[in-house]
């Protein structure tokens, strides 16, 4: 039997453990490449808004950094274990190599496992009492926990809004008076055979998993701005294998979901279109690729090379507007799925409509122009924010996971398990259905 909610505390009291050593490294296995950056910790923590015992945060400085081709994961999802555990031991052995430094403890992020969002609400009775700390816990409680299905983790449980009385739109309501305590809660689920494998690869690295957070509500720390998050905004991060969909409103998350598709079923199209290699299709992807052709593009030539011997085949030629031609067609497709979450989500009741494209695929060019026509106006592309000691080449896009996983490391939402619940001496029907559930289903 595996309690879920004792899981998560552990792995939390691994990322402390991990900090008050100095150091932890962050790790993004994606389908097209794997990230490692290795964190040294202020050991002061610095306070910030928010509730529980994890809330604060402590400076960080990224002391080593290393990148590797992924392989062995589709769709980000592991596909082979022992081609990824390679290629995850690459990339850590490269940072530690950088840093200095040997790390046992990694905050790893999950991009694919079909992420569903649920909204959970519940309340409890004060009497005119101050808030304490065991009366947020049994807040958070008190939500109903919904029918998630078999073989499903919850991979965040975070509140989301607090309200007292008539007071609403509270972060913090310890220590204030009321009779009548209210929460809403976001929670996030899985896929937990994805879980499973990522957590038994790392372990296979000989490494302590000390964190997992989604992908795409990373890179929505990493790339909306501030005033974004406050006003209700939308991330997305077209990456290699899948495309994330993460919305903030309040700076929390409140939504995410992610499509099975990405920049390498782009590369796939050109390379079956063109019957090239998938080499020779990613490398003219990356140097002549586009969405939008001009008159220019029918003039503008591309050889298109290979090894296969025939001289004649090796010394093809096709122009820019067909390489366009083929390549346009698959970002739409991806633009209208992320586009009916969107709907699906009802992200038009948001104060704010601004949609930030990140991740390698928002890199095409031309992308900036046909975005906007499928997914409404407010759309621009997004870079990951600076954070100290990171190499000038890990600023791009394509990073936006790993630096947000810096950003979640360093300063954690609070979740569900950060709070101490006592199933046994608590009685809220709502939270002995939850825990009978994950004891059932581990």
């Amino acid at each position: 039997m595996f309690d879920l909610y004792q899981s998560q505390r552990a792995m939390r009291a691994m990322r402390q453990t991990a900090m008050q050593r100095g150091v932890v490294a962050i790790l993004d296995v994606g389908t097209s490449k794997i990230a490692c950056l290795i964190l040294r910790f202020d050991p002061t923590p610095m306070p910030t808004e928010g509730v529980g015992p994890m809330a604060g945060h402590s400076a960080f400085r990224i002391i080593g950094a290393a990148t590797t081709r992924s392989r062995g994961v589709r769709f980000g999802e592991i596909d082979a274990m022992h081609e990824t555990e390679r290629a995850i031991r690459t990339a850590v052995q490269g940072a530690q190599k950088m840093a200095q430094v040997r790390v046992d403890h990694v905050i790893a992020a999950v991009s694919g496992g079909g992420p569903r969002s649920y909204g959970l609400a519940g309340q409890i009775a004060l009497s005119g009492q101050q808030v304490a700390d065991r009366d947020v816990a049994e807040v958070l409680s008190a939500c109903e926990m919904p029918n998630i299905g078999e073989g499903r983790e919850v991979l965040h449980a975070q509140p989301v809004n607090f309200a007292l009385d008539h007071r609403s739109g509270m972060n913090d309501p310890r220590g204030q008076v009321g009779d009548i305590l209210a929460c809403d809660m976001h929670m996030l689920t899985v896929d937990s055979h994805v879980i499973a494998n990522l957590i038994h690869c790392i372990k296979r690295c000989d490494l302590e998993l000390a964190g997992l957070a989604s992908g795409a509500y990373v890179s929505g720390i990493a790339s909306l701005l501030e005033d974004e998050q406050e006003l209700g905004a939308a991330c997305i991060d077209m990456g290699g294998g899948a495309t994330g969909l993460s919305i903030f409103w309040r700076k929390h998350l409140i939504y995410a979901d992610a499509v099975a598709m990405g920049g390498a079923q782009v590369t796939s199209d050109i390379s079956k279109g063109l019957q090239v290699s998938l080499a020779t299709a990613e490398r003219m992807k990356t140097l002549h690729g586009g969405v939008v052709a001009t008159s220019m593009d029918d003039r503008d030539m591309i050889e298109l090379g290979g090894e296969s011997g025939d001289w004649d085949h090796d010394r093809r030629t096709v122009s820019r507007a067909e390489l366009i031609g083929i390549m346009r067609p698959r970002v739409e497709e991806i633009l209208e799925e992320i586009r009916a979450r969107l709907d699906a989500a009802v992200f038009e009741a948001l104060p704010s409509q601004q949609i930030v494209l990140t991740g390698g695929g928002s890199q095409i060019p031309g992308l900036d122009t046909l975005a906007p026509r499928i997914l409404g106006q407010q759309v621009r592309i997004g870079r990951p924010v600076r954070v100290a000691g990171l190499p000038e080449k890990a600023t791009g896009a394509a990073f936006a996971s790993a630096v947000g996983l810096c950003l979640f490391a360093a300063n954690p939402q609070d979740e569900w398990w950060d709070f101490d619940i006592q199933p046994e001496r608590h009685g809220a029907r709502s939270l002995r259905r939850a825990m009978r559930w994950f004891k059932e289903n581990w």
